[in-house]
């Protein structure tokens, strides 16, 4: 195989974390190159968290016009036409991906196309398009993770992860989607609001199960107003593919589908990289060993996003994707504070939050203080339709700081960031009750949550 040894760092992997590690790397003046397998962008941008809010959208504009008249307009919604829904998915995936694509040429990035291995000398050898052996004094796995099997149940036509699932070209009849985490609940929700039947099923108590227990109550009303068939607190069993449905028992319960989406379980995609070659350390969950600085147990190699320990989302990749270039180039980078990244579920109703919930802070032995607020309680829940949204600030009543802030309703996803903004610039939750907001806007329930944890609400 050709050797080629002219990089200064290696990036394995062009998701949200490998591309963005590449920019910052060539603009702390290192000559970067990035490996990638498959299409650039990596899967955020092609299969998971682009496709799925292309899809969704469209849900949203078909669910706004249904409801139209509520506000006084006369729409009518003639039907689906998912021959557009997926060709205008396609059309938001291209222009995305050929702009990160235009990113790379822009920093000097040059992509390298084909698998990454490692060989006993610690370089990479690429079988693929560009063939070869590349080193690099300094190397950052960003392959992100893969999803995980069911015990028994080969995926095929009928049974398919949520890589399928938002890559769809037609609209089934009916579908069960296996976990009601973020992916499970915004596949259901995105779904039945186009028309399929849908049927949602959780093993544990509750939908999201990671959030709090009031943003799951809410949450499943609404999952269950747009006619999905919520089961919680059994586990699939007896999954049987047949040639046009599955069938399947979750508890008492024997329901079937037209397919089934697998929306549970992944894991490190580090199969095909040769880790122990190099002595890179993995833990009990297949996750890959890193210091503070992102550096692994192999000198001069980061690893970042799905591969290490931490929550699954492109965002942290992005943000670790920075500091490891950082740290490759020689800088002390900060450690992240992992519990205080924000989450988003883009399901109807959206949900955001970040932090501690209620119920984890007074297990830490923290001194718990929270205020609740919803958004009927501010002017723009009424007029924007929705006032059984809530906004919940939970705080630490001896620091007066916010450990944890919890939205469900329209536009959570982007009012999350002002509460995750002021706890970063370390306002405490008074200070972010005395901040002027704009009326009438749903962010005045952000700052009258932060007044009922401060002991004076005013709109409630």
């Amino acid at each position: 195989m050709t050797s080629k040894q002219n990089f200064d760092l290696i990036i394995v992997g062009s998701g949200p974390g490998g591309y963005v590690a590449a920019i910052r790397s060539s603009q702390l003046g290192m000559k970067t190159a990035i490996i990638e397998r498959d299409q650039i962008g990596g899967r955020c941008l092609n299969y998971a968290c682009i496709p799925a809010k292309a899809v969704l959208r469209a849900a949203d504009i078909k669910d706004e016009a249904e409801h139209a008249a509520e506000f006084g307009i006369n729409a009518t919604v003639a039907g689906v036409d998912f021959d557009r829904v997926a060709s205008r998915r396609e059309e938001v995936i291209n222009t995305l991906t050929s702009g990160v694509a235009g990113l790379m040429k822009k920093n000097n990035v040059e992509v390298i196309s084909g698998t990454a291995s490692f060989n006993e000398e610690g370089s990479l050898v690429v079988e693929g398009e560009n063939a070869g052996v590349y080193s690099a004094s300094k190397i950052i796995l960003a392959c992100g993770s893969v999803r995980s099997g069911i015990p028994g149940v080969k995926y095929g036509d009928r049974v398919i992860g949520t890589e399928e699932g938002w890559a769809l070209n037609e609209l089934p009849a009916s579908m069960i989607v296996l976990g009601a985490g973020a992916s499970g609940t915004e596949m259901a929700s995105a779904y039945a609001r186009l028309g399929c039947q849908v049927t949602l099923v959780e093993g544990t108590e509750r939908v999201l199960p990671g959030e709090e227990k009031d943003v799951s109550k809410v949450v499943e009303r609404g999952l269950k107003a747009q006619g999905i068939e919520v089961l919680t607190g059994n586990f699939a069993a007896n999954i049987k593919p047949a040639a046009k449905s599955v069938s399947m028992t979750v508890g008492d319960n024997k329901i079937k589908a037209e397919m089934v989406v697998v929306a549970a379980g992944r894991h490190a995609d580090t199969d095909v990289l040769g880790l122990d070659k190099v002595g890179i350390e993995t833990d009990e969950r297949g996750l890959v060993k890193v210091n503070n600085q992102l550096q692994t147990t192999r000198a001069g190699v980061w690893a970042i996003g799905d591969l290490v320990a931490g929550p699954a989302l492109a965002h942290k990749a992005s943000e670790e994707g920075i500091l490891a270039a950082q740290s490759a180039a020689g800088q002390t980078v900060h450690a992240i504070d992992y519990r205080m990244i924000p989450r988003a579920t883009f399901c109807t109703p959206n949900v955001a939050s970040f932090g501690y919930t209620e119920e984890e802070a007074k297990a830490a032995g923290i001194n718990v203080v929270s205020g609740k607020v919803p958004y009927g309680a501010v002017g723009a829940g009424t007029v924007y339709g929705d006032r059984t949204g809530f906004v919940k600030i939970v705080g630490d009543s001896k620091f007066k700081e916010i450990i944890g802030g919890h939205i469900v309703g329209v536009k959570a996803t982007e009012l999350i960031q002002e509460i995750v903004n002021a706890q970063a610039l370390e306002g405490g939750y008074p200070e972010l009750a005395t901040i002027v907001h704009g009326h009438p806007t749903l962010s005045e329930a952000v700052s009258e949550a932060a007044r009922a944890v401060d002991g004076w609400l005013i709109h409630g």
